[in-house]
């Protein structure tokens, strides 16, 4: 169950992710659409955009790798996921904190 969970949570973050990168960045909160000038929407929607994404698939490979690991009692294949995961989401993480420290001045 845990591995349709985590697949779904990484489909959203790729949904979102297009979304901002389309320019869209309303899903983002309040504060940081106040402060992202115009003509930054779609740069700062891009860079946050492709954070999101990276999030989500490194989710996806995380839930096909436990669920392959379960299935056939690989143990390796879910340690791999696990790494995948906190790789991806720290990488994701880093994209999101540098389009708010470029494009918002700072993340607060």
């Amino acid at each position: 169950m845990e591995h349709i969970l985590m697949g779904i949570i990484g489909i959203l973050c790729i949904g979102l992710g297009i979304l901002n990168r389309r320019g869209n960045i309303e899903s983002l909160h309040s504060y940081h659409t106040r402060r992202v000038s115009e003509e930054d929407r779609i740069p700062f929607g891009k860079l946050v955009g492709l954070g999101m994404i990276i999030i989500g698939v490194a989710a996806i490979l995380n839930a096909v790798l436990g669920y392959v690991s379960s299935a056939f009692d690989l143990s390796i294949l879910a340690t791999l996921g696990e790494y995948i995961l906190n790789i991806g989401f720290l990488a994701g993480l880093g994209f999101n904190l540098y389009a708010l420290k470029k494009y918002n001045k700072g993340i607060f």
